[in-house]
């Protein structure tokens, strides 16, 4: 189901979705995950600082099971079935010490650029604040001044119909966003 946009948008944005429905059995390949966290790597950042750092799972691998240990419990029911889950963290300080206070934004430039890689090579993605950030950060053993941003799964969409109730009825709706007049405060064009 395509986004109605007021003007033509890039396609990739356009027909972008966040479904739940993996399908469990295929793997992503080692180049195309290279290629995704490459694409998030090039996204831009403020003074360059590069706070993202990406903890990396394969279904199947350990690192895979840290970070599904620490979404939630509606997450864990469709995430498990990804193929790959990539949790996004941020470095909270500078190299020099000082706090680092837009790595946030930077961490969400890098994840929007890895979602769009992942949808230009055919895969999906959708992107989790349903987690817990102290489990990640033990489980995961991240340094103290690295903070868990957003869960990502990847992976090749299947059928909605093997989902059911809730998670269905999320799958089908159809995408919708406020209006540009709502969202724009000052100077949108007539």
């Amino acid at each position: 189901m395509k986004a109605e946009t007021s003007v033509p948008v890039h396609e990739i944005i356009q027909n972008r979705r966040s479904p739940r429905s993996f399908n469990e059995a295929a793997k992503i390949s080692r180049e195309d995950l290279i290629a995704i966290l490459e694409a998030a790597r090039w996204a831009p950042s403020a003074f360059n600082g590069q706070p993202w750092r990406f903890y990396v799972g394969q279904r199947g691998d350990e690192v895979f099971s840290q970070i599904l240990s620490s979404l939630g419990e509606f997450n864990q029911s469709w995430a498990k079935a990804a193929s790959a889950l990539i949790l996004v963290a941020g470095k909270t300080t500078r190299g020099d010490g000082s706090p680092h206070a837009d790595y946030q934004y930077d961490c969400g430039l890098a994840a929007a650029q890895l979602v769009f890689e992942t949808h230009h090579r055919g895969m999906i993605a959708h992107q989790m604040t349903g987690f817990n950030r102290d489990v990640a950060h033990k489980v995961l053993t991240m340094d103290a001044d690295t903070t868990a941003v957003v869960v990502i799964a990847i992976g090749v969409q299947d059928s909605h119909e093997k989902l059911s109730g809730p998670l269905q009825e999320r799958e089908l709706a159809p995408r919708s966003r406020l209006p540009l007049n709502e969202i724009v405060v000052k100077g949108l064009p007539n």
